[in-house]
């Protein structure tokens, strides 16, 4: 499956969860969705998702309310719209990835929160298989894949030694994601070359230094943050 075709299938599957939500609220009033995005309205996802509740009988303004918020890939501003959206009195809050799911906790601790991320959210939930309180949703669980992906990149190029991986340690889940890579670079006797990066211009440095330690393969740890900046990052290989 495409990874476009994987956020179609996870937004659906939020479609889904806010089906029985919508249908228990209160006639006189319509369901408030409080939309929490981490980039800017034109993301193809977002689009996506909106058609999706569309497509499942929920029109915007005959049975549902959406108040929509995007960061505009200013993760620093999350808090702030979080906020926005709780004085709105929202019925459900909706964010993406640590930094969604960890403004929207800061800021209500009454409102359901829904998330979707693909990394573990240990730290921000109680359990992810018997999730309990105020958030909720669907993960793809993308830490316990890590190591299953470096396997597959010495697979591809046999003689593969050392290997590069960059990620963003803003992000609490990628320090997590990024020992799972360096217990199967431990097994398979490859060397790992660690690259942090929270700003464009620390993903510019990071891919001079690769290019000169003469890396010979690279693994990004996908978040809202590399994945906003995804196109300056393939524009450095």
């Amino acid at each position: 499956m495409s990874r476009h075709m994987l956020l179609a299938a996870l937004w659906v599957a939020f479609g889904l969860v806010w089906l029985p939500f919508a249908a228990e609220a209160q006639q006189a009033k319509l369901p408030r969705l409080g939309f929490l995005a981490n980039h800017s309205p034109s993301k193809p996802e977002y689009q996506t998702f909106l058609q999706t509740l569309r497509e499942l009988g929920y029109v915007e303004g005959k049975n549902i309310a959406i108040e929509a918020r995007y960061a505009q890939d200013n993760f620093d501003r999350l808090p702030e719209l979080a906020r926005e959206l709780v004085r709105l009195d929202v019925d459900l809050l909706f964010v993406s990835g640590d930094q969604g799911v960890k403004a929207a906790k800061q800021a209500t601790d009454t409102i359901p929160i829904l998330v979707v991320a693909c990394d573990p959210l240990e730290s921000m939930v109680v359990s992810i298989a018997r999730p309990v309180g105020k958030v909720t949703g669907a993960t793809c669980i993308s830490s316990e894949l890590a190591g299953k992906r470096l396997q597959m990149l010495k697979e591809l190029v046999p003689a593969l030694a050392r290997v590069a991986v960059l990620y963003n340690p803003d992000d609490r889940n990628k320090s997590f994601e990024y020992k799972e890579v360096q217990k199967a670079a431990h097994s398979m006797k490859l060397t790992l070359q660690a690259f942090e990066a929270n700003s464009p211009s620390g993903i510019d440095a990071a891919f001079v230094t690769m290019a000169s330690d003469q890396a010979q393969a690279l693994i990004i740890l996908a978040d809202s943050f590399m994945n906003a900046h995804a196109q300056l990052s393939m524009g450095n290989i």
